[in-house]
C-alpha cells in the first residue's frame, strides 16, 4: 500500500483538512501517478456539501489531475515511468455496455466510477481523488499530457475542457457557424476559446457589462447582454447554436427564440431547479434542446492533443493547498477568472 496525504471533508459541514489514507500498489494494468496540480471543479463543492445528496465521507475531492508517472505495472502498454499523465472525472465502467464500446464510457450503462466519491468495482472501497499526492489508476483510463503546455493550465481541461469540447465537437461547430456562449466562468470561457479556435463566429451573452473584454481576448467576436431588452430582440433568429453553461436558475425559453431554424441550444450547466419550456418555440423553428456530459477516454485524449497542437490552456490562479476552504468561498461569489489549480507540491 502507499502512504498518501490529502485534503479530506470528513463530513458536509466541516471544513477541508489534512487527512492521510493508503492508495493500492499498481497492478499489472494500473499507472502510479505522482499529482502536480489538480483543479477544483464548482462540483467539488456541491459534494462536499453534500448537495446532491449520497456524498461518501471522508471525501478527497479533486477530478482534474495532472502529473507524473512513478511507476507502471508489468502489463502497461502506453506510459513508462517519467511521463506526464492526467486524470480526469472517472476512473472505470463497465467495459462491455453498448456506450463504453462506443467510447462513451462517461453514459456507461451500468455506472461509470468517479475518480471521487465513487465505490471502486472490486473493492467496492470509496475512491479518492486529486487533492492528493499520488493516484493509481488503470491505463485504460489515464490520459497522456504533452509537454508543450503549462500543466496547471492543462488540469481544467480534463473536466472543463472536455465538457465544452465533445458537445461543439458533436453537433460539428465550424466554419460558417454563429455559436452564442451563454455564461463566462468557468465552462464558459473554455466554450469560448474552442468554438472561435473551429472558426465559429461566437457571440458572448452575459448579464455582466465587465465581462466584455474578456470574452473578446478569449476570442469572441460579439457581446452582447442579456439583460437588455433591445440587444436580445435584435438577436432573434440568429444562432445555430448556444452552448448554455449557466448554472444558476434560468428561463431557457428566453433563448430559444434566438436561435434559427433547426438551431439547438447543448445544455452543459446545472441548473438547481427545472426550468419550464413551452412547445412553441420548438415546433416553430424546429429548435432542439440537447445535453452532454464531460467525453469519453478517446475523445478527452483527443481534446488534450487537439490543445496541445493549438495552445490551448485554462486561465488560472494556481493556489496553495491551505487555501482551499477560502477558494471555495470565492468560487461561489464569482470571484475566480477562470479556474482554481492546487499545486500539489504545497500538500507536500
Amino acid at each position: 500500500m502507499i502512504a498518501t496525504k490529502a485534503y479530506a471533508a470528513q463530513t458536509s459541514t466541516t471544513p477541508l483538512t489534512p487527512f492521510n489514507f493508503e492508495r493500492r500498489d499498481p497492478g499489472p494494468h494500473d499507472v502510479q501517478i505522482e499529482i502536480l496540480f489538480c483543479g477544483v471543479c464548482h462540483s467539488d463543492i456541491h459534494q462536499v456539501r453534500d448537495e446532491w445528496g449520497g456524498s461518501i465521507f471522508p471525501m478527497v475531492p479533486g477530478h482534474e489531475i495532472v502529473g507524473r508517472v512513478t511507476k507502471v505495472g508489468d502489463h502497461v502498454k502506453n506510459f513508462k515511468a517519467g511521463d506526464l499523465a492526467g486524470v480526469g472525472c472517472f476512473i472505470d465502467s463497465c467495459r462491455v455496455c453498448a456506450n463504453c464500446q462506443a467510447d462513451l464510457e462517461q453514459y456507461c450503462e451500468v455506472g461509470m466510477v468517479a475518480t471521487y466519491n465513487g465505490r471502486e468495482k472490486v473493492t467496492n472501497n470509496p475512491t479518492y481523488g486529486g487533492y492528493s499526492t499520488q493516484i493509481v489508476v488503470d491505463e485504460k483510463y489515464t490520459l497522456k499530457i504533452s509537454d508543450k503546455l503549462p500543466l496547471a493550465g492543462v488540469a481544467p481541461l480534463l473536466c472543463a475542457g472536455i465538457t465544452t469540447y465533445s458537445p461543439l465537437r458533436h453537433v460539428g461547430v465550424g466554419k460558417g457557424h454563429k455559436v452564442a456562449v451563454l455564461g463566462l466562468g468557468w465552462l464558459g470561457h473554455m466554450a469560448v476559446k474552442f468554438a472561435a479556435a473551429f472558426g465559429a463566429e461566437v457571440t458572448m451573452l452575459s448579464t455582466s457589462p465587465s465581462k466584455e473584454a474578456d470574452a473578446k481576448k478569449l476570442g469572441a467576436h460579439h457581446f452582447a447582454l442579456i439583460t437588455d431588452p433591445e440587444a436580445m430582440k435584435g438577436l432573434q433568429n440568429s444562432f445555430d447554436f448556444i452552448l448554455n453553461t449557466v448554472s444558476a436558475e434560468h428561463d431557457y425559453g428566453t433563448y430559444l427564440n434566438l436561435l434559427r431554424t433547426d438551431g439547438t441550444m447543448i445544455v452543459v450547466g446545472v441548473p438547481p431547479v427545472p426550468s419550464p419550456v413551452h412547445a412553441f418555440p420548438l415546433i416553430m423553428k424546429r429548435r432542439s434542446i440537447i445535453g452532454s456530459l464531460i467525453g469519453g477516454i478517446k475523445e478527452t485524449q483527443e481534446m488534450l492533443d487537439y490543445c496541445a497542437e493549438n495552445n490551448i490552456v485554462s486561465d488560472v490562479e494556481v493556489i496553495n493547498i491551505k487555501d482551499i476552504n477560502s477558494s471555495y468561498e470565492r468560487m461561489l461569489k464569482g470571484d475566480v477568472r477562470y479556474r482554481f489549480v492546487i499545486d500539489i507540491a504545497s500538500l507536500k
